[in-house]
């Protein structure tokens, strides 16, 4: 018994691989993402191109995948939120971080992904990068000849500054 690379905590056999095998679909939206996560562990090469909608597989390529999935070692899954896409919704968003490390370190692919159920069967639509927050300093600056925030009792210009 092997524990799911999805971050489950569930064996493969009855979390993940019931997805690859086409036994029993993703019943919501972050199930296929975590089932998507560990068909680039597993190598599913295949199911990953399964379940891209249907209106977006054709600038997908199965060839490019398998060389990023065998080239990498898959280290994590995050997921950081979900929107929708529980069992009675059509559509969903899963923002996710997955590690992994390649030849040149490692490194980390954060993501928002759009999901689409039709049919009873989710499908991975698109995803994008979410853009980086602005960290705004919002104490006082310290003046040139104010005393060093640092506890030495010099001046800051003469100190840190």
């Amino acid at each position: 018994m092997t524990q799911c690379s999805c971050g489950s905590k569930q064996d493969y056999s009855v979390c993940c691989e019931p997805a690859h095998t086409g036994a029993v679909p993703a019943k919501t939206a972050e199930a296929l993402m975590r089932s998507r996560y560990s068909a680039y562990v597993e190598k599913q090469i295949a199911y990953l191109g399964e379940t891209l909608h249907p209106d977006h597989c054709e600038d997908w390529s199965e060839e490019e995948t398998k060389r990023w999935a065998d080239n990498s070692e898959w280290l994590a899954l995050d997921i950081v939120s979900t929107q929708a896409g529980s069992e009675d919704d059509t559509t969903g968003i899963v923002e996710f971080k997955a590690s992994f490390q390649d030849k040149n370190g490692r490194k980390q692919h954060h993501e928002i992904s759009q999901f689409q159920k039709i049919d009873a069967k989710w499908y991975y639509v698109d995803g994008t990068t979410p853009k980086p927050t602005t960290i705004r300093n919002t104490t006082n600056k310290v003046g040139r000849n104010q005393p060093c925030p640092c506890g030495s009792g010099k001046k800051y210009k003469k100190c840190c500054g």
